[in-house]
């Protein structure tokens, strides 16, 4: 018998809207239910990843070269990590994926979507998650979240403008797949947005063991 194919749940947000403070809670919850998961992050999850994301968030690069090392971290990311778990079973969930991309690169940098679809055809044309939480709040909520808790990285110490573009290409990414990415309004309390994330996640679950039936398309987290 056919091994079943684990699940693939990515989080996405700016910095400072509350993603990372889920990850972990997210991770103890999948194995709560019996299931094997595995937690990683983009860019990063591999030894040539993390070495390429210390490089992208400290030195100055051309804006080509830093989309090109941001999907080279992700092939091999890919390659070692993300299929082989998938293929054994496991659910993998990941601090960022392409969406990152399309937000910072395209929208942030503004580079635009046609280069970031020519290399994602490229590198994972096959591999989309199935399921997005896409944690947003207001640009001024996410950067006093973030004042005075560590240095600022290269893309942290961007003016608001920047932001703001990232924030409009995540809710364009959204409007594009609104079957896979959920928004998530994180201004609320984290018991909340746990709460919708917990009735979102038994919908996979309960889809992922029984394939027949296909996720609803409503759950916990809303659309916008």
């Amino acid at each position: 018998m056919q091994k079943r194919r684990g699940c693939f749940i990515t989080l996405e947000g700016l910095d400072g809207a509350g993603k990372s403070t889920h990850v972990q809670w997210l991770v103890d919850e999948i194995r709560g239910r019996g299931v094997s998961v595995l937690a990683t992050r983009e860019p990063g999850g591999t030894a040539l990843g993390e070495a390429l994301r210390a490089i992208m968030l400290e030195r100055p690069m051309h804006l080509r070269t830093e989309t090109l090392l941001m999907f080279a971290a992700r092939c091999e990311h890919i390659e070692q990590v993300i299929e082989p778990a998938l293929a054994r079973g496991d659910w993998v969930v990941c601090d960022r994926y392409t969406d990152a991309t399309y937000a910072y690169q395209g929208g942030g940098r503004e580079l635009g979507a046609e280069p970031i679809r020519v290399l994602e055809q490229w590198v994972h044309p096959g591999l989309q998650p199935d399921r997005t939480w896409l944690f947003d709040v207001p640009l001024e909520v996410a950067r006093g979240r973030l004042a005075g808790m560590r240095e600022p990285d290269r893309f942290e110490r961007e003016n608001g403008a920047f932001f703001e573009r990232t924030r409009k290409a995540y809710h364009e990414r959204a409007r594009q797949c609104p079957q896979r990415i959920r928004i998530v309004d994180s201004t609320r309390p984290i018991e909340a947005v746990r709460s919708g994330l917990a009735d979102d996640l038994n919908d996979l679950l309960q889809a992922w063991q029984d394939p027949g039936r296909p996720p609803s398309s409503g759950g916990g987290t809303s659309h916008e």
